[in-house]
């Protein structure tokens, strides 16, 4: 039996509650997936901040089963684009059905993955399964995606954008990466600042009365 301890709460004025969250939702309604980075460098200990706060999500029996892999060296993101653009090459060209890629199509993405190299970072965020050292998790993407939820959150408080890349498959990821077999690649996420000219998609968000139901 895991011994407890007193919990210690965030205390918050009740008249700022509503205030406080308010205010959050205003400022998260402002993030938003960027593709064109400048290569200034990122803040010190930012991204530390980042994934310290990422790994404080609550997982299934509190395994904490995920790896968050900075890499900034150039050569290595030079890798990590070229075997991410193959792939993608393979899913734009021959894996997608036409109903996905006509999904795809008003975004404007295709294969090509500049922002691997560009962004000054990139995090490669595995899952963690049960391997020699490792115990077995449990609801692996539903706690690795509440962690990669926090992640982005706090970049975006420090005013920093990202995107959050899927290629498929992942498994090159561990090459390039240098991770065991027991870790599965999850999201591939470069950080950094948008470039000067950066543009985003003219997209909006459902509506509160579309996402939330009061019962």
């Amino acid at each position: 039996m895991i011994p407890t301890v007193p919990y210690e709460p965030h205390p918050v004025p009740l008249e700022e509650a509503a205030g406080r969250a308010r205010a959050f939702a205003e400022t998260m309604a402002r993030r938003r997936t960027v593709r064109d980075f400048s290569p200034r460098p990122l803040p010190d200990g930012v991204l530390e901040a980042a994934v310290r706060a990422a790994a404080t999500a609550p997982s299934g029996a509190n395994v904490q089963p995920w790896r968050f892999v900075v890499i900034t060296d150039p050569e290595r993101r030079r890798r990590l684009r070229e075997a991410a653009e193959a792939e993608e090459r393979e899913f734009y060209e021959r894996r997608a059905s036409a109903e996905w890629l006509a999904a795809l199509a008003p975004l404007g993405t295709d294969w090509r993955k500049p922002f691997l190299q560009t962004a000054p970072a990139v995090v490669v965020v595995f899952e963690v399964h049960k391997g020699p050292g490792t115990p077995r998790p449990y609801y692996t993407k539903e706690s690795v995606g509440i962690a990669v939820g926090l992640f982005l959150a706090t970049l975006h408080q420090a005013g920093l954008a990202t995107l959050t890349h899927t290629p498929s498959p992942m498994r090159f990821l561990n090459e390039v990466c240098d991770r065991p077999a027991e870790e599965r690649a999850a999201y591939v996420v470069p950080v950094g600042y948008a470039a000067p000219d950066a543009r985003v998609p003219d997209i909006g968000r459902k509506p509160l009365t579309e996402v939330m139901v009061r019962l």
